[in-house]
């Protein structure tokens, strides 16, 4: 076992990513007891929500488990430009007899300088916390490492590493270009290199004194391997369990990544004001034809997208969700997360 996964606490190199919306404490614990890190996405939650989802994952496991916050700049308000978004959207919303929100709002609180967030987890001390699109600040990261949490956040690039570096923290995700969900560029509007996660994971790892999690496109014990053999600690992988039962995908959701969608992924900024990457739908098609700037903030933009979701379940129309994939989605298996886990583990050692 190499040092970072014994100072983690868990026997296999094999990280559940920590999806907001679709990972579960079920999950979370399920792979725990697989030997591997199970996690819980905290960044859509209020305090009393993840201490929620904390008490639940420790009612089923006793082993080292995984928090993940948002650190996105707080969003600014474009009125004109949310109005113009609105009024794109309106036509799908009346195909769905459905309105719009008369006004967007900032639905989620950013991590960073999020006092009393610090504070909760500071009391509740999980293993291991990491962050997306950008860092807290230096009082909040000695807080955590005060309470003995082993921390880490994803990098896009070298300079995001770099600054995950200068920070003092005790990891770096490595997020390719493939990976599903919300890229974690902590500048969104930066140039992005693109880069992929074998070619990311091995340029941080030459780079940097610090372990290295690959996380994108990795589906298997064989992705599991190869990312090892470029000197990673550990894989995250996200897209591998969307299907499990204790997935908190819906329906619509779990049939799009078993049909033709899954080969078809696509980089939008359409569904949340932030580039992520996501099974072809109704919305992805949409944001196809949509300059980024004429994208609300994230994560205002969101607040209509969660709109149009729920409008379209309603109707029994899925297209408009937040189907996030990496680029190996047509490897899903649909199994519980604890066999999915078992299953990793035995490619990776015949590999």
């Amino acid at each position: 076992m190499n040092s970072f996964l014994q100072r983690a606490g868990i026997a296999l190199p094999i990280f559940q990513a920590p999806m907001a919306g679709v990972s579960t404490p079920a999950m979370a614990a399920a792979v725990c007891e697989a030997g591997g890190l199970g996690a819980l996405g905290l960044g859509a939650e209020n305090i009393e929500g993840a201490r929620r989802m904390i008490a639940a994952i420790r009612a089923l496991t006793g082993r080292p488990f995984h928090v993940n916050l948002f650190c996105h700049a707080p969003a600014t308000a474009h009125r004109a430009v949310e109005a113009r978004w609105t009024l794109r959207l309106t036509p799908e919303f009346a195909r769905l007899d459905a309105t719009p929100p008369t006004a967007l709002h900032e639905i989620y609180q950013s991590f960073r300088g999020h006092s009393e967030m610090t504070a909760m987890l500071v009391a509740e001390k999980p293993a291991v916390v990491s962050f997306h699109f950008g860092l807290p600040d230096a009082g909040q990261i000695a807080a955590l490492h005060e309470a003995g949490a082993v921390l880490l956040a994803s990098a896009t690039s070298i300079a995001e590493a770099q600054q995950i570096a200068d920070a003092g923290l005790d990891g770096i995700i490595a997020q390719g270009h493939e990976a599903g969900g919300h890229r974690g560029m902590f500048d969104p509007d930066a140039p992005d290199d693109r880069l992929g996660t074998f070619a990311l994971t091995r340029l941080l790892v030459r780079r940097f004194n610090l372990p290295v999690i690959a996380a994108g496109g990795i589906m298997d014990g064989a992705g599991i391997a190869a990312a090892l053999r470029l000197g990673a600690a550990a894989a995250q992988l996200g897209t591998a369990f969307v299907a499990c039962p204790e997935s908190a995908a819906d329906a619509g959701y779990r049939a799009a990544l078993a049909g033709d969608a899954a080969n078809h992924t696509i980089m939008t900024r359409a569904i949340s004001g932030r580039p992520a990457r996501c099974l072809a739908n109704r919305f992805t098609k949409l944001g196809e034809r949509v300059p980024d700037a004429e994208v609300p903030d994230y994560p205002i933009a969101y607040d209509l997208g969660k709109a149009l979701h729920a409008a379209g379940k309603a109707k029994g129309e899925f297209g408009f969700g937040a189907q996030w994939a990496g680029q190996g989605a047509p490897l899903s298996r649909p199994l519980p997360a604890g066999e999915l886990v078992r299953l990793l583990a035995a490619e990776l050692a015949a590999a």
